[in-house]
């Protein structure tokens, strides 16, 4: 196993572990998401709160989006960023190969 795998291997074990370990270090936690959780602190701090704008897609449906449809969208957001690094890694990766080709031939 070249030195490469076996740190590969060593960096995809410890990210799996990061995402993991908090799962049962804290058993019954609330993992809530953070708009929440500001907005709840910031009632906290200043008493009664009103949010100064609302997402784009709520007005234009009139209210709230359902679960699913948010889930989908932010796959797609995911989806979409993936795409744009995979692009440009793989240019890099080919621009490298492309390079050591030209020096090669030199």
């Amino acid at each position: 196993m070249s030195k490469n795998m076996k740190l590969t291997l060593i960096l995809l074990v410890i990210a799996v572990l990061i995402a993991v370990v908090p799962l049962f270090a804290k058993k019954g936690a609330e993992f809530g998401g953070s708009d929440d959780a500001g907005s709840q602190m910031v009632e906290e701090i200043a008493g009664e709160y009103t949010p100064w704008f609302t997402p784009v897609l709520e007005t234009a449906l009139g209210g709230e989006i359902p679960g699913e449809v948010e889930s989908l969208v932010f796959c797609i957001q995911t989806g979409i960023g993936v795409g744009i690094i995979a692009f440009f890694m793989g240019r890099f990766v080919e621009r490298r190969k492309w390079q050591k080709d030209m020096e090669k031939e030199e």
